[in-house]
């Protein structure tokens, strides 16, 4: 009864805090990722203070948190959308991974971490924070210019580059063979093929099947199918969150819509249950060692981020100073990067602490670089500034 009176407390005061923490971020104009990840260094071991009875209920809100993360992400998305970004936009999908995911690799060699660490990196620098720069994008009122669905197509290339590369580090981190790898990595494509398949043949049949009028009926019947899919994922070692991403991009229509409804304030109060699950598990004396490899990480990735949206909306035929803003809105890293990094930190320990500075450096750089790397770059070059290319209206991506 105590030790329940205990975790009631603490998971309390630690909710009540996340809330302050947002609302401040919030008028800050900052993603409140960074405050969630410090909560979390602040109340775990070799914080402030510890944690003694909600550890272990955080660790499953946790879980939760990436699954639903994954799972807002493909109900943001239809089969068909995802087929024709893949169509249209896989060259820069290509130049993406190569500018961003090769740094972190190299990085984990040099440090001598071994090419497992070196495949877990490689997310995290690759990834961009899809709901810091959907936040972005709205406070900057540039949801409707022209180069914005150059922007958003590069995030639908990694999330689902995403159901590809998770399946691959699970086998990896789990110490799977040639052969093993290559069996997890054919049952993660089929899986996603056999998906977007049905979702293209069959999308409404399985919307129709699952929806109701009835808000509670929907919540339940959509969380429940969500959490069993990703449970069968994970125990073919495809991962959960793939399984949750897959379900999302399964939904289409109005189904999607009211589920997104539902459960956006589940997903975004488990999501910063995840990031303050993330610091915990961080010894905040771990982070000075890392702190300049992070910082060197941080600026190179943010360099060659801008390289990518900057080659992205010259590929689509965006003006200069439409390929400078496409360019710096990239930059942020997330969400993402925090799920790879917590994926590897049981096989690479340092990997946490250094992701931890990285994404706290990059989700507060990322803002400023997508405000001003255009007029830093027009001044550079002396041109005058040029008036936003108007676009058509674009959903807004999943938030975080």
């Amino acid at each position: 009864m105590h030790d329940t009176a205990t975790m009631l407390i603490e998971l309390g005061a630690i909710i009540l805090v996340l809330g302050l923490l947002g609302r401040l971020a919030g008028r800050v104009g900052f993603s409140p990722i960074p405050l969630y990840l410090l909560v979390g260094l602040a109340f775990g071991h070799g914080g402030i203070l510890a944690l003694q009875a909600s550890e272990e209920f955080i660790a499953v809100g946790a879980e939760i948190g990436v699954i639903l993360l994954l799972l807002m992400l493909g109900l943001e998305y239809s089969a068909s959308e995802l087929v024709t970004n893949l169509r249209t936009q896989y060259p820069s999908g290509v130049v993406d991974f190569v500018l961003n995911a090769v740094p972190g690799a190299v990085a984990a060699l040099i440090l001598g971490w071994g090419p497992v660490a070196a495949v877990a990196l490689a997310g995290v620098t690759w990834i961009s924070s899809s709901g810091v720069i959907a936040k972005v994008l709205g406070d900057l009122g540039r949801l409707g210019n022209r180069e914005t669905p150059v922007v958003l197509g590069v995030l639908v290339i990694e999330d689902l580059a995403m159901a590809v590369y998770l399946p691959i580090l699970t086998a990896v981190l789990a110490g799977a063979g040639l052969a093993g790898g290559s069996v997890t990595l054919l049952i993660a494509l089929g899986t996603v093929g056999a998906v977007l398949y049905l979702a293209l043949r069959h999308g409404r049949l399985i919307s129709r099947a699952v929806s109701s009028d009835n808000a509670e009926m929907l919540l339940l019947v959509v969380l429940g199918l969500t959490l069993l899919v990703a449970g069968v994922a994970q125990e073919l070692q495809v991962s959960a969150a793939v399984g949750a991403f897959l379900v999302g991009i399964a939904l289409s229509g109005e189904v999607a819509e009211g589920a997104s409804n539902l459960l956006t304030p589940l997903r975004d109060l488990f999501a910063a249950v995840f990031f303050v699950f993330f610091g915990l598990s961080t010894d905040p004396s771990d982070i000075p060692p890392v702190l300049v490899p992070a910082l060197l990480l941080a600026i190179v990735t943010a360099s060659t981020k801008i390289a990518t949206g900057w080659y992205a909306a010259r590929r689509a035929g965006i003006k200069g100073a439409g390929r400078w803003r496409a360019a710096g809105t990239l930059v942020a890293r997330g969400e993402f990067s925090i799920v790879i990094a917590g994926l590897a930190v049981g096989v690479e320990p340092r990997i946490g602490p250094l992701a931890t500075a990285y994404v706290l450096i990059l989700v507060v750089v990322g803002p400023l670089t997508a405000r001003w790397t255009e007029p830093l770059a027009r001044k550079v070059t002396g041109r005058p500034e040029t008036p936003v290319e108007p676009g058509r209206a674009v959903p807004e991506p999943a938030k975080v």
